[in-house]
């Protein structure tokens, strides 16, 4: 491909994901990768100059652009490099017009950053939102520990005590050491929210968000694979990836259990006021991770965040039934965001004065509210928000 080609490509490909992020459509990435699978002619060059310019202009726009030449034309306007490339040739973009709609740069749009500024996340802590993630590996300490692990690439120590940064795009999962299950992918945030919730051996423990299962392989890990750990999901898709994980982990204490959205309490009937620890990594809006999904800040709307704050009180909610007498709650958001995070822990301790706020033991992060935050920008991780929430 030509650079001319390559820039065409990339608009291709920005107007699927604009088309996509307005429709509640196929992630970017997934986008990228089928557009691929079509144009086999492409070499690996190509691919990555592609998945380059996409990303770039992804992150360099604010609002939803017009279309995906409106997102590139912005680009350039930054990078004037790519001004040339608009020249007409076969396989290129048209040349520029003037007057063309040209997107608008910046982190998110403008409710968006009124309500980052809001829960102060402004400036250069915002935009930190949008820079690339490296990949951090956690060592699976039912199989080995940091310590004692040879790896293809030994990684740089990281303050989890199990974690481990390597450079964005290490192919791990090709390495013998993921397929053994001696290490996992998990971003050092979420490695640290693991810590913060404490599981211990002997104990039960109730994932009640698990999804795919990151988190509960991480606790499974904490408990030395001594006592009962629950992983629970609403989506079957999601559930049904983690016991081939927990296989390949040695973390044969989990156990899965599939439940029926506004039902959760009836299914867990068996549970209620037993477990030690209930982990609620609730569902939320994503800001904490936009350095992997960029495209997720077109997707967020007032309506939306509104809906996941609701859910998340809905959780707690749950959890609250499901926590014995001098249990804990670990309330988990991947977002920077107060109204999904500081807001939602407080207003569970108005509404339950048998709960109070407990410190959690963190290595990194910031007081927020009643909990702790991690951000990017001041501490190298995805957004996060932890809270723990001990019963009387």
């Amino acid at each position: 491909m030509t650079p001319a080609a390559r820039v065409q490509a990339a608009i291709e490909l920005l107007d699927q994901v604009i088309n996509a992020a307005k429709r509640e459509g196929a992630p970017a990435d997934r986008l990228i990768a089928a557009y691929f699978k079509q144009r086999r002619y492409a070499g690996s060059k190509d691919r990555r100059a592609v998945r380059e310019l996409v990303y770039r202009a992804i992150r360099h726009c604010s609002e939803v652009p017009e279309s995906g030449r409106a997102a590139m034309l912005a680009l350039a306007g930054d990078d004037p490099s790519l001004v040339p490339l608009f020249d007409g040739s076969t396989h290129g973009p048209a040349p520029v017009e003037e007057g063309e709609p040209v997107a608008r740069a910046g982190v998110a749009p403008e409710w968006l950053m009124a309500a980052l500024a809001k829960s102060d996340i402004e400036g250069e802590a915002a935009a930190a939102l949008l820079d690339r993630a490296p990949l951090d590996i956690r060592v699976n300490t039912l199989k080995t520990d940091r310590e004692s692990l040879e790896l293809p690439e030994q990684g740089d120590p990281l303050a989890a005590p199990q974690a481990l940064r390597l450079p964005s795009g290490t192919q791990v999962e090709q390495w013998p050491q993921y397929r053994d299950g001696l290490i996992e992918v998990q971003d050092h945030g979420s490695q640290i929210a693991c810590l913060a919730a404490g599981a211990q051996p002997g104990e039960t423990v109730i994932d009640l968000c698990a999804g795919a299962g990151g988190k509960t392989l991480s606790l499974a890990a904490m408990m030395q694979n001594k006592g009962r750990l629950l992983a629970c999901d609403t989506d079957r898709g999601r559930l049904s990836k983690l016991p081939p994980r927990a296989e390949r982990a040695g973390a044969g204490l989990i156990e899965t259990r599939l439940l029926n959205p506004q039902k959760e309490l009836e299914m867990l009937a068996d549970m209620q006021g037993s477990a030690d620890l209930v982990l609620v990594d609730a569902p939320c809006s994503g800001t904490g991770t936009w350095r992997r999904k960029p495209e997720a800040k077109w997707r967020l709307t007032p309506q939306r965040l509104k809906e996941y704050a609701g859910l998340q009180d809905t959780l707690l909610e749950i959890a609250a039934r499901l926590v014995k007498s001098g249990g804990k709650i670990t309330f988990v958001t991947c977002s920077p965001l107060d109204a999904e995070g500081a807001d939602r822990a407080e207003a569970f301790l108005a509404r339950h004065q048998g709960f109070s706020a407990e410190h959690p033991e963190m290595p990194l992060g910031t007081p927020r509210g009643s909990g702790i935050r991690l951000d990017p920008f001041h501490h190298g991780t995805d957004g996060f928000f932890v809270a723990n929430l001990r019963s009387a």
